[in-house]
């Protein structure tokens, strides 16, 4: 303390209030405890401190700092009721670089019983980031409470807030004295539903996707709301409360002028909105406040910077490409982005300061007159400059690339379409059984390849087939609905076979649909690497928008907010999941701003255009099952395994060398394992299960209400045993931690380089209706349709920034197992079952290795190919191509 501080507290003297209870408490024996309170620095604390460090030094002086208050855990045996809290005022007593600590000291009676809870205070004038709380003084040992939560000025918010102990209680075991408390706080979480959230809130609620479309900017963005009709089934999103568009009663203000003037014209298009839509304000894009990133996250990934940075880099391209459709001239020109970067127009110094901020290490200074957007070569590439054009790597990286959850086994034959023939054509495929053995000949007969299950297949056929003439009426890109046949050949690696490409029914042309397969002869040699670039151009949208988007960050959105709505924050299934909920709902709300909102990133850079969101309700509806998203009953839907007990995971795979399944399968049954421990340990018998009204109430709430598009599927789970809730929290888990990683860690090695991965096709097939012209030009200049055929130079260039961000690792990541979590410390019990999943974790991390280092294993190990890292459980930051992280974190 300085001397200043002595001086004031000299003249302030002792509070009335201390000698009154002093004197009250002389009779009985206390019991002095003290608390540490660990705060964390704001990402503006130095500023602060210069700015505001005269009040706050003010505000200590008058004891103006946090208030806490002791709960106990038991009730007044005289009357039944709470026994009166402790209170007392922290102080700060140290700061560090990263965090402060303030300290306050109680006197407890001796029948007080043990402490359960402290409420807290803010009387600063300013929010802070509570860490924890530690006491100090019990016989049995320090008490700590885990908090990681913003507290807001009481001013702002006049609510004492609740922290419990690390110790976890299922709701019939809670504590008399916390039981008041523990329901009360969910309440508070639940919110009433009305009114708009601000920044500070910590509101938990559901709405549908109202905020995509902007129609109050132009009806050219007006998109379907997705979620609450069977047309457009849904997830549900975090409830902002914003005020609904405008443009749904504008038009009948220009009705009314029009009959005042007596104007008898009718335009059908003035009927263009709905008031269901949210109005897109840039200033609230609510989420609880407690799931922003933290400041080392929002260095990396700066919400609101990244959306005006994307922009600038959007703004920069335009002004050099006068032509937003033009593409690359060359291939080499595209190598070129990696070895000299993508110049930018000249910059004011504080707009590339702000630029660098942004987007780090790839806007550089090559001197002062030239900026350049500049990307690392992407891992592939540096291995084999030519990796992309390989029909082997075209297969391999169906089972250990970016997207290995589409690749399927062929069922049935012939392949038949489900859908309506009058309106899209004939069903049948027009990939033979001639085609197929003309591809097999040295290997097997049609037969054999049927029988012993080595026909596998990318279908995308029925999906997007409804789409094509939708698509097509937008200028720039194209669609057909398509199939992509492979044989698994003796070596264990699949071979393309055949890609049969159909275009529907559209404007009285009957269907066209046409089989192409890899050629020696050039002319068939072009138009398979054409149709190899609408496929990935198809596998890519299908990965972005339903393996990842859709798959995981959408459908585990509803499942955080119950869990804050339903189960009490010291409930040990809670606690379970806790660290699988961090930061998905910040990076979901990033999404809606600027990568799936109409006329955003995904719009821009994606065949499907302003149908890519509303495709991704399609598929929500044909194709996701929650029981489904379990790794093993995914494989056996897709054909890819079977059950079989005697084999390792209990399942026989249809491909030994399968990258993706053979890692997963050791990390799902990881996770399985250190659920059931878990769960074992807190539901001894399937009564406690069918009894724990809190995870009753959360499991029915996710079903009704965060999917309530799906609220009467047979195929959800019951919850009436402890398998019951083993199997539906290690699915949660493995969505969250290490399907999610699978499908984004590896976007930009894979994507970066995008003509292995093009996001769209914009022209079609030289031989689908061609005049003379046109097919004069693909046979004159081949490679030049192939490069007017992938995305444009901005459309590219956009998309690698972005997958640049997306592939990253922040250096705060927390990865599966890594770490354990306080409260499971607090129970010897679970902290040894965590310990057994550490030490697993681990072991998995060697076995991916040496898997890797094995030469017969040709899908992960061979001359130029990169090794299936996406499933190792640990990294460092940055672009690394591994690591599981516990959550959605990006």
């Amino acid at each position: 303390m300085d001397c200043v501080t002595q001086c004031v507290k000299a003249v302030i003297g002792s509070s009335d209030d201390d000698d009154e209870t002093n004197t009250n408490m002389k009779s009985q024996k206390l019991i002095k405890v003290k608390a540490i309170v660990t705060l964390k620095h704001s990402d503006d604390w130095l500023l602060k401190n210069l700015v505001d460090g005269g009040i706050q030094q003010i505000e200590e002086l008058v004891g103006k700092t946090l208030v806490l208050e002791l709960v106990s855990n038991e009730l007044d045996q005289a009357n039944s009721s709470e026994k009166e809290t402790v209170k007392g005022s922290a102080q700060c007593i140290e700061e560090k670089e990263d965090d402060e600590q303030y300290e306050a000291e109680f006197e407890l009676s001796k029948d007080f019983g043990n402490v359960g809870a402290i409420l807290v205070e803010n009387e600063q004038h300013k929010e802070v980031f509570l860490k924890s709380i530690v006491v100090h003084g019990f016989s049995d040992g320090p008490l700590s409470f885990t908090c990681n939560s913003w507290i807001q000025p009481k001013h702002d918010s006049p609510t004492k807030r609740v922290f419990f102990t690390d110790k976890s209680y299922l709701p019939s075991q809670t504590p008399k004295g916390l039981r008041r408390l523990r329901k009360e706080e969910l309440v508070l979480l639940r919110g009433n539903g009305e009114g708009e959230r601000k920044e500070s809130d910590r509101i938990y609620d559901y709405d549908v996707y109202n905020d995509l479309g902007d129609p109050d900017t132009s009806i050219e963005l007006k998109r379907p709301v997705l979620g609450g009709t069977k047309q457009y089934p849904y997830p549900r999103r975090c409830r902002t409360g914003r005020k609904h568009s405008d443009a749904g009663y504008l038009f009948l203000f220009f009705i009314y002028l029009v009959l005042m003037h007596q104007d008898i014209y009718v335009y059908s298009t003035i009927f263009y909105a709905d008031p269901l839509y949210e109005k897109r304000s840039t200033l609230n894009f609510y989420v609880p406040r407690d799931e922003s990133f933290s400041e080392i996250k929002q260095t990396q990934f700066n919400t609101s910077s990244i959306s005006s940075g994307l922009t600038a880099v959007i703004q920069s391209l335009d002004t050099i490409l006068t032509d937003p459709n033009l593409g690359f001239s060359s291939f080499e020109d595209i190598e070129e982005i990696f070895k000299e970067g993508f110049h930018l127009p000249p910059l004011r110094s504080n707009d590339l300061t702000f630029l660098q901020k942004v987007i780090p290490k790839l806007i550089k200074v090559a001197n002062d007159s030239q900026n350049l957007l500049r990307f690392d070569a992407p891992e592939p590439l540096k291995r084999d400059r030519f990796f992309w054009f390989s029909d082997v790597e075209f297969a391999r990286e169906t089972l250990a690339g970016a997207n290995p959850y589409s690749i399927q086994l062929v069922k049935e034959w012939p392949l038949k379409s489900k859908l309506d023939a009058k309106v899209y054509g004939p069903p049948e495929s027009a990939i033979t059984r001639e085609i197929i053995e003309s591809q097999i000949i040295t290997y097997s007969t049609f037969e054999e390849a049927i029988k012993e299950k080595k026909l596998f297949m990318l279908d995308y056929h029925d999906l997007y087939l409804p789409y094509v003439s939708k698509v097509r009426e937008i200028e720039g890109t194209t669609l057909y609905g398509s199939r992509t046949l492979f044989f698994l050949t003796n070596q264990g690696i699949l071979k393309p076979l055949a890609i049969e490409l159909t275009r529907p029914i559209i404007d009285g042309k009957p269907q066209w649909k046409q089989v192409f397969t890899p050629a020696s002869h050039s002319t068939n040699l072009w138009l398979w690497r054409l149709a190899k670039a609408h496929v990935l151009a198809h596998d890519s949208g299908h990965h972005e928008l339903i393996s990842h988007w859709l798959r995981t960050h959408c459908v585990v959105e509803p499942i955080i907010i119950a869990t804050y709505r339903q189960l009490s924050s010291m409930h040990p299934i809670y606690r379970l999941l806790h660290p699988h909920l961090r930061y998905t709902m910040e990076i979901n709300k990033v999404a809606r701003e600027v990568l799936i909102n109409a006329n955003g990133i995904l719009e821009i850079s994606f065949f499907p255009k302003k149908y890519t969101m509303e495709l991704s309700s399609v598929a929500y509806d044909k194709l996701w099952q929650f029981d489904l998203q379990a790794l093993p009953n995914d494989l056996i839907n897709r054909g890819m395994a079977v059950e079989d007990p005697n084999a390792q995971h209990g399942l026989k795979l249809a491909i030994e060398d399968y990258p993706f399944a053979n890692d997963g399968l050791l990390i799902w049954d990881a996770i399985k394992q250190w659920v059931t421990e878990y769960v074992n340990h807190y539901y001894p018998n399937p009564k406690i299960v069918e009894s724990d009204e809190e995870l009753q109430a959360w499991w029915t709430e996710v079903r009704t209400k965060g999917h309530g598009d799906k609220s009467e599927e047979p195929w959800w789970p019951k919850l009436k045993t402890q398998k019951d809730l083993i199997d539906i929290i290690t699915t949660i888990a493995w969505v969250a931690s290490a399907h999610h990683s699978a499908v984004n860690f590896t976007q930009y090695p894979y994507g970066g380089y995008f003509p292995n991965r093009p996001t769209i096709a914009r022209n079609k097939m030289p031989t689908e209706d061609p005049t003379k012209e046109q097919w004069e030009e693909f046979i004159n200049k081949p490679d030049q349709t192939l490069l007017e055929c992938f995305p444009s130079q901005i459309q590219a260039t956009i998309f690698m920034v972005i997958l640049n961000i997306l592939s990253a690792h922040s250096p705060d990541e927390e990865y599966i197992g890594e770490k354990i979590e306080p409260s499971w410390g607090e129970n010897p019990t679970i902290k040894t079952a965590f310990e057994k999943f550490h030490r697993r974790l681990k072991e998995i991390e060697g076995i991916i290795d040496s898997r890797n280092e094995n030469k017969n294993l040709k899908n992960r190990n061979g001359a130029g190919i990169m090794p299936y890292e996406s499933l190792k459980p640990f990294s460092g930051p940055g672009i690394t191509g591994k690591g599981v992280s516990y959550s959605i974190s990006i």
